[in-house]
């Protein structure tokens, strides 16, 4: 019998996902999805697949082109095994060389306890 999914359980798997992110670690990441995972980053492309995938993506995107990195959740849904969490994030665009803030909505379907669909809309603009 698989337990149900609560709040709780999202918020550790946001932590971690925030943790992973401000600490730029692609590992750290991929503790909180499914091996089989997809992660969409731009909805109209086609999606990241796997642990292979959202490392390497992690990598190129997080570890080499942001720093000084730091986010907090500000809302929080939670329907059977779905998940809608939006948060506000700063950080340098190293390729830009511009501090940049946002807002991210995320949808995650969650496989027990670990996200096997990620999407995510954001905005950033520089500050």
């Amino acid at each position: 019998m698989q337990l149900q999914l609560t709040k709780d359980d999202v918020r550790e798997a946001l932590d971690v996902y925030f943790r992973a992110w401000a600490g730029q670690d692609p590992e750290l990441i991929l503790t909180i999805f499914t091996p089989t995972a997809s992660y969409h980053e731009r909805v109209l492309e086609p999606p990241i697949e796997g642990h292979d995938g959202i490392r390497a993506y992690w990598q190129s995107k997080v570890v080499r082109s942001q720093a000084n990195i730091s986010c907090r959740l500000l809302n929080l849904y939670l329907d059977g095994s779905t998940a809608i969490a939006e948060w506000e994030a700063e950080f340098d665009d190293v390729s830009q060389g511009i501090r940049k803030h946002g807002r991210w909505v995320a949808i995650l379907e969650f496989e027990g306890r670990l996200i096997q669909h990620f999407r995510e809309y954001w905005s950033t603009q520089s500050i």
